[in-house]
């Protein structure tokens, strides 16, 4: 969460208040926002743009506002930032009963809205990766019991889908 005070708290509340699904500033755009030079690591590193889980002042600035960054051009000297909330992707599932059948795809996607590695959405489900890796091939498919494991998780994440008409 973006902090009141924190040098980056301006550029949090430009963009929470746009509420567009992209936003491109250059940096002199953000240095007039923050009322201060951005860091020389913001001029020339990628990395200081990163959307990263842990956030640094900056991440939490734009993430908080619910944006993240889409593409950086340190020639053009600006960044895009694209609306998280609203470009939220809604995702058709198959259903038998009321068990939601989680295929490649469905998983792939939640792990990606997750933001987490094999590895790591492995863990979170007390699974091997190898489980992951098979599911996410097709080789696979988890069973009822893991699918409704899968669909309580991707409800606490806020993943969006819905069921086929």
């Amino acid at each position: 969460m973006s902090k009141r005070g924190s040098k980056y708290h301006p550029l949090h509340e430009y963009l929470r208040d746009r509420g567009q699904e992209e936003v491109t500033l250059t940096f002199a755009q953000i240095e007039k926002l923050l009322g201060t030079a951005l860091p020389e690591g913001a001029l020339i590193e990628v990395g200081w743009w990163g959307n990263r889980k842990r956030s640094s002042p900056q991440s939490a600035a734009w993430q908080s506002a619910n944006y993240k960054v889409k593409q950086v051009s340190f020639e053009q000297k600006r960044v895009t930032f694209e609306n998280a909330a609203r470009k939220r992707a809604r995702y058709i599932v198959r259903r038998e009963g009321d068990t939601v059948l989680w295929d490649a795809d469905l998983i792939k996607a939640l792990r990606a809205h997750l933001d987490m590695s094999q590895a790591k959405f492995a863990e979170h489900l007390g699974v091997r990766q190898q489980t992951i890796s098979e599911w996410e091939t097709g080789a696979y498919e988890p069973t009822r019991a893991t699918c409704k494991h899968l669909s309580l998780v991707a409800e606490h994440a806020e993943f969006a889908y819905e069921a086929k008409a």
